[in-house]
C-alpha cells in the first residue's frame, strides 16, 4: 500500500474523517483522484516553465497549441478550439499572442477563401523543438528504472483515458 500514500495535501490526509468502503467509493478511484491531481498540479507548473522556455511572454495554456501545431501541421482555429476545449474568441486571443511573439503565422485556406490555417513559423518549430527534446530527455531520467513495455504502456493508458474525455 506504499504506493497509496501521499504527503501532496491533496490525498492521503492524516485523520480524514472519509470511509471509502462506507460510502461505496471504490478505494481504486480514489487513488486514482489523488494520484491525478498530484499530476496535473507538477504538469501545470511544468507547462509554465515550458511555455516561458519556448517565449518569456507565451502563456502556459499555449504551449499546448505549439505542441498541436507541431504534431498535426496546419490547422483552422476552429479545429484547434475543438480539440482544446474551448471557444472561438478564446482561441483567437491565444493564437494572436502567439501570432505576436512570432511563432504562428496564418495563410489562406486554400480548400475555403473564407478560412485561415495556422501553422508553426521556423522560430516556432524551432523553440518549440527545444523545449520537447529537453522535457523528453527529463522523462527519460525519470523513468530510466521502467522497462520499455511499462513505459509503452503508460502511454497507451493515459492516451485511452485522454480519448474517453473528448467523447
Amino acid at each position: 500500500m506504499g504506493a497509496d500514500v501521499h504527503e501532496d495535501g491533496n490525498g492521503g490526509r492524516p485523520g480524514a474523517e472519509f470511509d471509502a468502503t462506507e460510502s461505496g467509493v471504490d478505494q481504486e478511484f480514489l487513488s486514482l483522484e489523488r494520484e491525478l491531481t498530484v499530476f496535473l498540479r507538477r504538469a501545470r507548473a511544468s507547462s509554465g516553465e515550458m511555455a516561458r522556455a519556448v517565449h518569456p511572454d507565451l502563456e502556459p495554456a499555449a504551449y499546448g497549441l505549439l505542441a498541436r501545431l507541431e504534431e498535426c501541421g496546419r490547422q483552422r482555429a476552429t479545429e484547434l478550439a475543438a480539440y482544446v476545449g474551448v471557444g472561438k474568441a478564446t482561441m483567437s486571443r491565444q493564437l494572436r499572442a502567439l501570432e505576436e511573439l512570432g511563432l504562428v503565422a496564418r495563410e489562406p485556406d486554400p480548400a475555403d477563401g473564407r478560412a485561415w490555417l495556422v501553422h508553426l513559423t521556423d522560430e516556432g518549430r524551432a523553440n518549440f523543438r527545444e523545449v520537447r527534446d529537453a522535457r523528453r530527455a527529463t522523462y527519460v531520467r525519470q523513468l530510466a528504472g521502467w522497462d520499455r513495455s511499462e513505459v509503452a504502456e503508460l502511454a497507451r493508458l493515459l492516451h485511452q483515458l485522454n480519448a474517453g474525455a473528448e467523447g
